[in-house]
């Protein structure tokens, strides 16, 4: 089987699906020439996420790790959210075809892009070296 059972589960019934109206952040990644497109929009109450909803366009793997991602984050704090690897997604889902790990790479790029965004609409110091440079990133540069 090319595709763990949490994989297809997630894929098939993915959660927190949708658009979080007054998003506290939003993180965009990835291009429509790579195909995967991730958007991911969260609550935040006192450094904690208290929603995180998701749009992504893509493969079944990259719906599969966005709604992997936001199950890891909610109800967590946003310094253990800016933690999250796509390491840790690919094991928590049990896996992913080599082919298909960039998808795991969007997921946790989108999490820290909507920090980023909670964090410069809130006026938050953070360490730039933290967070993606999507604006350069080579994976989508082709």
């Amino acid at each position: 089987m090319l595709y763990s059972e949490k994989v297809m589960d997630h894929f098939q019934h993915p959660r927190n699906v949708g658009i979080l109206e007054n998003a506290d952040g939003v993180g965009e990644v990835g291009n429509a020439k790579c195909g995967d497109i991730m958007k991911i929009y969260l609550k935040i109450d006192n450094g904690i996420i208290t929603d995180v909803k998701f749009n992504t366009f893509g493969c079944g793997s990259a719906i599969a790790t966005s709604s992997m991602a936001t199950e890891l984050i909610k109800g967590r704090h946003v310094s253990e959210a800016l933690e999250l690897t796509n390491k840790a997604v690919v094991e928590a889902l049990d896996g992913l075809p080599a082919h298909k790990l960039h998808c795991s790479v969007l997921a946790e790029e989108a999490v820290k892009a909507a920090i980023k965004d909670y964090y410069d609409k809130n006026g938050i110091e953070y360490d730039h070296s933290m967070f993606p440079d999507c604006e350069n990133c080579e994976g989508c540069q082709m």
